[in-house]
């Protein structure tokens, strides 16, 4: 009998241990794969306000729904996608019940396309709009793991679930520091909803964005989850001059500053012969503004020279405005000793203007992006007679419209002289 079970303990042994050596490379291959998935958790407001059909001639709800069908379509294979909503089932009056009414409609993971379409294809206007208790469970959701988490948030309102303010809930997911950034929306905005948004996109460095047509809310949306999947890039804080001479040096990279109501902010890039500088700003408006304005970047010489600009203006209907520029500098002559870097100065100016009543500090948020990358070719890249690649093209339709004259005339003449004879 003795015997027996220790055949047997040695065949559970042995079977333990080939079962773990069959056990394929590549399922703990996935595993860890998973573990470093970027997650985005889109979060929804379907209260009854969704009802309005405010948006290209339809409802918030439908625009919502057409947006989401496209986004799933466009979502990376690498992204693991969820989707909450807040408002959706409890239609009452009860405020206590309705600021629990928030719902996990299709879990953070794989995505299947047709089985999340078919989910927010169910969606109606319902109830309330509890956005902080939302955001808490939104977190929890995307718990685990090593990759980027985000939130999107799309709503049409302010919260009613007060006293548990989602700004405070916004900075209290910050402060775990499991590097969750909430991204917001907001449809058909005022300014309490504007503030609100704001404040919570601020306080985990995401960004606010105002939409009033579908085809905006699906970029946005698009731009979002795809920003998830690029690796995470942590803005470094600097501090623009307001003069050319004392601007702070900066190398490739992304930038943050303030800059205030008619201020101007100087920074300096140094690019070497045959490199190319190429820099992009933007701007954010974090409160209520006038409608009606620009920005301006412009790339000068240390001796004020302007040497190339960009600008952009709006109308008030995006709270984001941006504009770039690209510098290529000459190469050396082969002949000469270690070449120079030039000096460039970059120099950025907006015309926001506070509306009546609104504090105007601190300064507007200002995201500026530096890039020196390697010169343009001397055939491919440079320009050909001004035109660029396109001079052959010119070149073939004068030719062509030469020999066509030629033959019409010709012609012609040829008709002119068979009617005469006859």
């Amino acid at each position: 009998m003795i015997t027996r079970k220790r055949s047997a303990t040695g065949a559970c042994v042995l079977l333990a241990a080939l079962t773990a050596g069959l056990v394929p490379p590549s399922a703990a291959f996935a595993d860890e794969t998973t573990a470093t998935a970027p997650k985005v958790n889109l979060v929804l407001d379907v209260s009854g306000s969704m009802r309005e059909r405010d948006i290209d001639g339809g409802s918030r709800m439908a625009a919502a729904k057409q947006a989401f069908n496209e986004v799933l379509d466009a979502t990376p294979e690498d992204v693991q996608l969820g989707i909450r909503t807040l408002g959706a089932d409890y239609p009452g009056d009860d405020q206590k019940t309705g600021c629990r009414d928030t719902a996990q409609l299709y879990p953070v993971g794989p995505l299947d396309r047709t089985e999340a379409k078919a989910a927010v294809a169910t969606l109606a206007p319902t109830g309330w709009t509890p956005i902080g208790p939302a955001l808490l469970k939104a977190a929890d959701d995307l718990d685990g793991g090593t990759g980027s988490k985000r939130i999107v948030l799309i709503s049409d309102g302010e919260d009613t679930c007060a006293p548990l303010d989602p700004c405070e809930v916004a900075r209290e997911i910050a402060a775990k520091g499991i590097g969750l950034t909430i991204d917001t929306l907001g449809l058909v905005p005022n300014t309490k909803m504007r503030q609100q948004l704001s404040c919570i996109a601020e306080a985990t460095g995401g960004t606010y964005t105002s939409v009033e047509h579908t085809d905006e809310l699906t970029d946005k949306v698009n731009q979002l989850v795809d920003r998830a999947a690029d690796p995470v890039v942590t803005p470094v804080a600097t501090e623009g001059a307001d003069r050319c001479a004392e601007a702070p040096a900066l190398e490739s990279g992304l930038y943050t500053d303030r800059a205030e109501f008619g201020q101007q902010r100087w920074y300096r890039v140094d690019v070497l012969p045959g490199r190319e500088l190429r820099a992009s700003v933007s701007v954010a408006a974090d409160r209520d503004v006038n409608p009606g304005y620009g920005v301006l970047l412009r790339a000068v010489t240390a001796q004020g020279r302007e040497i190339v600009r960009g600008e952009a203006a709006g109308n008030g209907r995006t709270d984001v405005i941006s504009t770039g520029l690209r510098y290529p500098k000459r190469a050396a002559d082969d002949d000469a000793d270690e070449p120079a870097a030039e000096a460039v100065c970059l120099q950025v100016t907006h015309s926001f203007s506070a509306a009546s009543g609104v504090q105007t500090t601190p300064g507007l948020p200002l995201e500026l992006t530096v890039d020196v990358v390697d010169g343009p070719g001397e055939a491919d890249d440079v320009a050909s007679f001004g035109l660029g690649r396109g001079w052959w093209l010119l070149a073939v339709l004068v030719l062509t419209g030469f020999v066509a004259g030629l033959l019409w005339g010709w012609l012609s003449r040829w008709r002119l002289a068979v009617w005469r004879t006859n």
